[in-house]
């Protein structure tokens, strides 16, 4: 009888030791698993905060972070255009302003477009290569005639869709960005105005004296 109870007093001391060590084995784990959990649900937020800068991004003003990448960069090629084929100093000093403004825009606007989570293009679009073609057959004065004539008309339309984007802009930073870049086009424009007129000048002058 006594071993009966000295067997049975075992099993229970053995079932209590084994019950203790599933609890304390429990509870090491517990922390990795919190741990884990907290790793995930950050991942999750980081992830959200990630996505919401694109989900709030508006067709309008996403449409216009695009074409504006689009105007920079071909604004960039045809700079350099001119400061290879252009006869007028005027018009070569104006290329490479267009080269050295229009990159620096073009660095902001890509650093805001990925914040945006927008792909800007990378290569000239249809119109632009076909403007590239145009005016790379010309040359001398007829290359900068034409050249001018571009630029004030590229540059009417820029400011005009700038100005529009820096007081209808839904997105402050594109509102901000627009708006800091205004002035520049602006300007670009006024002296692409001062400088077409006298192309335009010198090239009846030459026809008048040719003739």
């Amino acid at each position: 009888m006594k071993d009966v109870v000295r067997s049975a007093m075992l099993i229970v001391a053995v079932t209590a030791l084994v019950a203790i060590g599933a609890v304390a084995q429990s509870n090491d784990q517990s922390p990795s698993a919190s741990t884990q959990g907290s790793a995930t649900a950050k991942h999750a937020r980081n992830q959200a905060s990630s996505e919401s800068g694109t989900s709030k991004l508006n067709a309008i003003d996403r449409h216009f972070i695009r074409k504006a990448g689009e105007g920079g960069l071909a604004e960039v090629e045809l700079g350099k255009l001119a400061t290879e084929k252009a006869h007028s100093e005027d018009v070569k000093k104006f290329g490479q302003r267009m080269v050295d403004d229009h990159s620096k825009a073009n660095e902001q606007l890509k650093q805001l477009a990925e914040s945006k989570g927008v792909s800007l293009p990378t290569q000239l679009d249809a119109k632009d290569k076909a403007t590239m073609d145009r005016l790379g057959k010309l040359k001398g004065e007829q290359f900068d005639r034409a050249y001018m004539n571009d630029m004030v008309q590229d540059h009417a339309k820029d400011v005009s869709e700038f100005k529009k984007e820096s007081t209808t802009a839904k997105d402050p930073e594109i509102k901000s960005f627009a708006s800091q870049t205004l002035p520049t086009l602006e300007d670009h424009l006024k002296e692409a105005r001062g400088i077409a007129p006298k192309e335009r000048k010198q090239a009846k002058a030459e026809k008048k004296g040719g003739l």
